[in-house]
């Protein structure tokens, strides 16, 4: 399902509701007037009233516990336990969470702008930050394997965009996992397309049709495990266990990156299709608690204002310096005397 967290067909949609809090004698109230959704933004937070709203929050001191959250209905949501056991407190509810938020997907057109709801646009800028991101962590940690050998794991890999774009001009296979069956079936047919200038085909691609909170990595398979908008719908216990999972799928000197939206503190539920944006922190809990460390952290920069921040994890099993490049010193030579 990647290029997930947004909306998809029915991009607008009305939002009527006032969110109010009162610290210290401070009192804020604002109404959301309408917002649009789209796949790289799950409740983007395009209504300008409640972006106003969450940075207001944050100059007022206690003005809002760190755990705490919305949903896409400005219905607060005291913290993440009880958001989690609200929705999927047990395992019928947490079938239900998951097959809701595949059939959402299901109903979004198998294209680029189809599972970026509109927004395809985006997509270049998007693939041209990762891949300097991506580039940059693999000249640093540099994994064990060959270059003709590398093999990356594409998760929710919707229709094979980061795949085609990014991963096969940097590892010899591709894994793409992907619940929903028409966007892997496209990815399919689009991938199996690309043959170098002698008709061969150039890497080579594999799909599975399974659910990421089901994937179970093979043991040390993976010099890269590539998780970008996807992840929302996963609750925090599932991922943390694919966290753990995806640890013994990586090769020596292997690392994970995930590329995610993020909420500018606490959590945004949205309702519709049963996705999940995390703040920073949250992120960083998630992390600890699946035994992950930053390597490296980097915002997506380019994208319209409308939409939640992207943010970029390199995450390692272990904890690593973090190595800058540095620009090759210029040597002193003898000038020509003229």
């Amino acid at each position: 399902m990647q290029e997930v967290l947004g909306v998809g067909l029915r991009t607008r949609w009305k939002i009527w509701g006032v969110f109010e809090r009162t610290t210290g004698g401070v009192s804020c109230s604002i109404q959301a007037l309408s917002s649009e959704r789209n796949r790289a933004g799950s409740l983007t937070c395009s209504f300008q009233a409640f972006r106003d709203w969450k940075e207001q929050e944050v100059i007022f001191e206690g003005f809002e516990r760190m755990d705490e959250g919305l949903d896409s209905e400005g219905n607060t949501l005291p913290t993440r336990e009880v958001m989690w056991e609200t929705y999927t407190g047990d395992e019928k509810s947490r079938e239900e969470w998951y097959t809701k938020g595949v059939n959402y997907w299901s109903a979004v057109e198998a294209s680029v702008d189809g599972v970026l709801g509109g927004y395809g646009s985006i997509s270049g800028r998007d693939v041209t930050e990762s891949n300097k991101f991506l580039t940059d962590c693999l000249k640093t940690l540099k994994p064990d394997s060959h270059e003709s050998s590398m093999v990356a794991l594409d998760c929710g890999a919707g229709v094979g965009r980061v795949t085609k774009n990014l991963l096969m001009h940097h590892f010899n296979e591709v894994d793409l996992v992907e619940p929903v069956q028409q966007l892997i079936e496209v990815a399919q047919q689009d991938l199996h397309l690309d043959f170098d200038s002698l008709g061969t085909r150039m890497r080579k691609v594999n799909f599975f049709n399974c659910p990421l909170q089901e994937y179970v990595p093979p043991a040390e398979r993976y010099d890269v495990i590539w998780i970008q908008w996807c992840i929302g719908h996963l609750t925090d216990a599932d991922v943390i266990e694919f966290f753990n999972r995806a640890k013994l799928g990586l090769k020596r000197g292997g690392f994970i990156v995930l590329k995610e939206n993020v909420a500018k503190s606490g959590f945004v539920l949205d309702k519709e299709d049963f996705s999940v944006t995390r703040s920073d922190q949250y992120f960083r809990d998630l992390f600890q608690q699946g035994g992950l460390h930053v390597y490296q952290h980097r915002k997506q920069t380019g994208f319209p204002r409308e939409l939640f921040e992207v943010h970029m994890y390199c995450l390692t099993t272990e904890v690593k310096k973090t190595t800058k490049l540095r620009k090759a010193k210029k040597v002193n030579r003898p000038g020509i005397i003229k």
